[in-house]
């Protein structure tokens, strides 16, 4: 399903919050309040984009870019929160983002953290050509459906070489 991410407005916030405190989400993610995401508009090594889909381009989510000013490259896909799943949604955000760090923001390296619960995230991040590069380990408390523990993050990224080389092999959507 084809995609489009526009930059979040103020008059977003409400809806990103709701989306982000959703059960379904919240054992993926540490969520934030209102003024954290405030910041992310505001701050301009920040992106903060509603992701859209369809013809209606209705809102599905959203997503968060850290370091798009980094004097080092490096570009961190901070937050990706979908609703709802299953649609190829995930995927299709996945490819915009990684164009766009290499692209647009000249990332050297694009990196993300992901919760060792989350292995459907995982497996679609490895997919797409991120590379584990280690596990910090039982760092994030989660609470589940009455249960409290801890999780690891996993810690993945792509660099822009292994990028250009999965656009010479044919293995990235040069529309995305």
């Amino acid at each position: 399903m084809p995609i489009r991410l526009r930059p979040t407005l103020l008059s977003d916030l409400d809806a990103v919050v709701e989306i982000e405190h959703d059960a379904r989400n919240l054992p993926f993610i540490t969520p934030w309040d209102r003024t954290q995401h405030e910041g992310a508009i505001r701050f301009p090594d920040f992106r903060h984009f509603i992701i859209e889909a369809g013809e209606s381009h209705e809102r599905q989510g959203f997503v968060i870019l850290q370091g798009c000013r980094n004097p080092h490259g490096s570009v961190e896909l901070k937050r990706l929160v979908l609703q709802p799943k299953g649609q190829g949604l995930g995927r299709a955000a996945v490819r915009v983002l990684k164009r766009m760090a290499f692209s647009d923001f000249k990332a050297h390296r694009f990196w993300l953290d992901v919760k060792g619960l989350n292995t459907r995230a995982q497996h679609l991040y490895l997919s797409e050509g991120f590379v584990e590069e280690g596990r910090l380990r039982e760092s994030v408390r989660v609470q589940v459906d009455g249960a409290d523990g801890y999780d690891d993050l996993i810690v993945m990224s792509l660099l822009d070489r292994e990028y250009q080389a999965r656009r010479a092999m044919g293995q990235e959507d040069p529309n995305a």
